[in-house]
């Protein structure tokens, strides 16, 4: 169905500016967001705030006590097994405890429906020992055209909503799911049965939910439908008044909301430049396999100029046959003869018995390449949420960072920490899932105005 269609006829939505009034009333309360971020693409609706990724308990405890209003943790979960993230989760949730009365913990994840839930919170549920908490399901992303609506999940392209169980996302060989009528999502994905409740778009347009949210039976799913931002922030500011914990899970625009954050533009050119003049070109790396990065990776190879390709045989990487000291070395050759260099994995997707053991091979091949150039990028771009949390954390060396803003809606950018290779550097977190099929050459193209 068109856009339009899925729209129409539904309630006006509240015409209150309510971001003003959500961000008072958090600051007020004092309280830190914390998000547990399944993949760094969580950051791409904020701005101003810090990403830890060294995840260690003082680092957490410390970062916690300096009282930020939003703080992220970064768990790249989505790239772990199950008991990885079972055991991740449950270690964080038992630090988390300490700080039951200052923070407010949301589990943030794809706006696709990827990922490892509900185990992350049923996990979260245990460790934080509130077994009859209601979790908040919430998947909207503004940016990504991810909206929900009927408890239907839909993905907008240009001017087609499609459910999400009829797009690519839905074949994931890691989280793989077959409804976007979300409370028969919520059973394909638990074990046991579950209580679905909703709050419908005549809920929050209705511009006050306090009563509907205290009332939701304990240990129950509700699902939050939502077309805007402003939909969001009719829950967020009823979330604030109540004095009732839940748990949530939700993709980047909740964050967004709950934080009281405003929208505002992308980055302009100059605010990503480095400090000091660099000569030297950028650094795009392609890792994932969705058909939106493998469109917008031809669109950039046809019409960037001034851009040196180099393509990695993913056969080669399971077969222990690629040459990985001569890729570092025309990588850095041409670096640093001023021109943009793009590496990407070849894009046949090659499975085994173990897709994640193989996607893990490749990435790990990624960030040996990225580790080993040692001449500073003038900025680097990261496709695909495992690959970009891999080279920051692996090839980087980033353990804090700062989200810049973003470099087109729905693309962060992250000032990384003296700790890391290149101090200071643009670092450019591109969802696999987000944007035109001309979004990565409208970065780069920004990124090297």
């Amino acid at each position: 169905m068109t856009k339009n269609e899925l729209l129409s006829g539904l309630p006006a939505e509240s015409p209150d500016n309510l971001t003003g009034e959500i961000h008072n009333l958090l600051i007020e309360s004092k309280k830190t967001i914390v998000v547990l971020d399944d993949d760094p693409t969580g950051t791409q609706t904020v701005f101003d705030v810090p990403v830890l990724t060294d995840l260690s308990p003082d680092k957490v405890k410390d970062a916690i006590d300096e009282a930020p209003p939003i703080l992220f943790l970064l768990t790249n979960s989505r790239s772990l097994t199950p008991e990885e993230t079972t055991a991740l989760h449950k270690n964080l949730g038992e630090i988390l405890k300490e700080f039951e009365d200052d923070i407010i913990v949301i589990s943030c994840s794809d706006s696709t429906l990827r990922g490892h839930f509900p185990l992350e919170t049923d996990t979260l549920h245990e460790a934080l020992d509130i077994p009859q908490a209601s979790t908040l399901f919430i998947p909207f992303l503004e940016a990504g055209g991810r909206l929900t609506v009927d408890d239907t999940h839909y993905v907008v392209e240009g001017e087609t909503a499609t459910p999400a169980h009829l797009t690519p996302f839905a074949n994931d060989k890691a989280f793989p799911f077959s409804h976007s009528y979300l409370p028969d999502y919520l059973a394909e994905k638990s074990a046991g049965p579950v209580d679905v409740q909703s709050l419908s778009l005549t809920d929050l347009r209705s511009g006050d939910i306090t009563t509907p949210l205290a009332d939701l039976p304990d240990g129950s799913t509700c699902i939050v439908n939502a077309t805007t931002l402003s939909d969001l922030n009719v829950l967020s500011l009823a979330l604030l008044k109540t004095g009732r914990r839940f748990i949530i899970r939700s993709a980047a625009s909740f964050v967004q909301s709950l934080a009281g954050i405003p929208s505002r533009p992308p980055l302009a050119p100059w605010q990503l430049q480095d400090l000091e003049p660099n000569p030297n070109g950028g650094l795009i790396i392609v890792g994932s396999h969705v058909p939106k990065t493998t469109g917008q990776l031809n669109h950039l190879l046809k019409n960037a100029p001034g851009l040196t390709a180099i393509k990695l045989s993913v056969p080669d990487i399971i077969h222990a046959t690629f040459n990985l000291e001569k890729t570092i070395a025309d990588v850095q050759s041409s670096l640093t003869s001023g021109e943009n260099v793009v590496v990407f994995t070849s894009r046949k997707r090659v499975d085994g018995d173990d897709s994640l053991t193989i996607s893990k091979t490749v990435s790990q091949t990624l960030v040996d390449v990225v580790r080993g150039i040692k001449e500073r990028p003038s900025f680097i771009v990261a496709k695909g949420g495992m690959t970009s949390s891999d080279i920051a954390t692996g090839a980087l060396g980033v353990k804090q960072a700062q989200v810049l803003g973003q470099v087109l809606p729905g693309v962060p950018v992250w000032t990384i920490g003296n700790e890391t290779l290149h101090p200071g550097l643009a670092y450019v977190i591109f969802p696999g899932n987000v944007g035109e099929e001309d979004a990565l050459t409208q970065a780069v193209k920004k990124l090297t105005s």
